[in-house]
């Protein structure tokens, strides 16, 4: 690491590299292509950043290219390569879809030497001819899984294409390991050395993983009493755009506070969204996996899976949003009793110590709450006075759909209904004339 970089570096209050960073150091500067697998949140993007800056060339031209799957990504990789290249005098710029491209074809012309993009603006601004890489000495594909998959992996190729370069260095980084990452040599033409830190890697923190049970029909309420636990702030996932849109309706008619992060929106909703929440004016955002892959929220408190992850490594990269850079953190899998069987079966295999949990007086608890009367809520007590005679609110699995208020008063007390009120006999106005009219035919007799 160059001096400078060191002196940075202390000046964040960092004591150590974490073992990725310490692990790619020589073989990248050594210009080896390398595959670097380590949990999320344990310093990826620097890992790649140090060893790329040290070999840029100022005015020669792009010579990094990294490739994210996602706006947001993309934007969040720039502002920490942009942090350290400023101290080498080097130039990044992002290259995304849903940005202007006429304003990126007019930076181009600056002469960044680094780029960081997504796969599908930069083979377009390629085909046009307005992206030039002829000089390009390093590509690093970020969420490596994620993106060797189909139409980007051949997106990606074409790239390669592009830069007529016969020893190109590579860098692929991932959390989670898939068969395409065993194959890379016959996919790209060369040799890649795989750096594996997972097993070693202790920079995670402390990660509650629970479950709750929940009628499908009462989940967004239960959401909605999440969202009210102290000093919460969730990303929430969903596996379709449709429940998603769903979900932003009730809310919103339930006056919570919440943005969505989706793949549809223009990008300055996006950057607004994420704004908001990474500033806490917020306490939900509501995403797709797609949407989320990789972002970095400084100490976010908790994720909760709305919609069942599809597969192991979804729920990896999920959980990988809490718990970063040491700080502690909490993973709620919301689903009835076949959703939780389902994935308790699905999850066997991994080390996750999965419990349930349970809502009680606005925390999340490991301990089932006892003395719940399962059937009556809160909005069945007539008098208000009985609240603050000792009567309590507990949320919890009293309810079959786990989700309903439950009133346990100190002392028990047979629950009365309210009595119903007497119908009032209703009278037109003809009525009342009729009546009128019989007094005073009553009055003029008597007359």
């Amino acid at each position: 690491m160059l001096d400078i970089f060191k002196g940075k570096f202390a000046a964040m209050g960092f004591t150590e590299q974490s073992p990725i960073q310490t692990a790619v150091a020589e073989p990248m500067a050594a210009g080896k292509s390398v595959l670097g697998l380590a949990p999320t949140g344990s310093g990826k993007t620097l890992a790649f950043t140090w060893p790329m800056l040290e070999n840029v060339r100022v005015g020669d031209g792009i010579q990094a290219l990294i490739l994210a799957p996602s706006q947001e990504l993309a934007m969040q990789t720039t502002n920490v390569v942009r942090d350290w290249a400023q101290l080498v005098d080097a130039k990044v710029l992002a290259i995304t879809g849903g940005a202007n491209v006429k304003r990126q074809m007019e930076k181009l012309k600056k002469h960044p030497e680094i780029i960081v993009g997504t796969p599908g603006r930069i083979t377009n601004l390629i085909a046009d001819g307005k992206l030039k890489l002829g000089h390009l000495k390093l590509m690093i594909v970020d969420e490596a899984d994620e993106l060797l998959t189909d139409a980007t992996l051949d997106q990606i190729r074409e790239i390669l294409d592009a830069t007529f370069a016969e020893t190109l260095q590579l860098g692929f980084f991932s959390a989670t390991e898939t068969k395409i990452l065993d194959e890379l040599p016959r996919w790209f033409g060369q040799q890649v050395e795989k750096i594996d830190v997972r097993a070693i890697d202790q920079t995670q923190g402390e990660v509650r993983h629970r479950t709750m049970e929940v009628g499908n029909s009462h989940r967004v309420d239960l959401l909605k009493r999440i969202s009210r636990v102290d000093h919460l702030r969730a990303l929430v996932f969903f596996n379709k755009m449709q429940e998603l849109q769903h979900v932003s309706v009730e809310l919103r008619h339930q006056h919570v506070d919440f943005v969505a992060l989706t793949s549809n929106q223009r990008q300055v909703d996006r950057e607004k969204a994420l704004r908001l929440f990474r500033q806490g004016k917020v306490e939900l955002l509501l995403t797709t996996d797609l949407a989320a892959r990789g972002l970095d929220v400084p100490e976010l408190p908790a994720v909760i899976n709305y919609q069942l992850p599809k597969d192991v490594t979804t729920y990896i990269h999920r959980s990988g949003r809490t718990g970063r850079m040491g700080a502690e953190g909490l993973v709620l899998t919301l689903g009835n009793d076949h959703d939780v069987r389902d994935f308790k079966k699905m999850m066997k295999s991994t080390d996750y110590d999965i419990k349930p949990g349970y809502l009680v007086d606005y925390k999340i608890v490991d301990t089932k709450p006892s003395k719940v009367a399962p059937t009556l809520t809160f909005e069945h007590v007539s008098n208000p006075a009985d609240v603050a005679n000792g009567r309590h609110r507990v949320e919890g699995q009293g309810h079959p759909d786990h989700v309903a208020h439950a009133v346990v008063p100190n002392e028990p007390k047979p629950f009365k209904a309210p009595a119903k009120p007497k119908k009032k006999r209703s009278h037109n106005k003809h009525s009342k004339k009729k009546g009128m009219r019989k007094k005073n035919r009553e009055r003029f007799n008597q007359d």
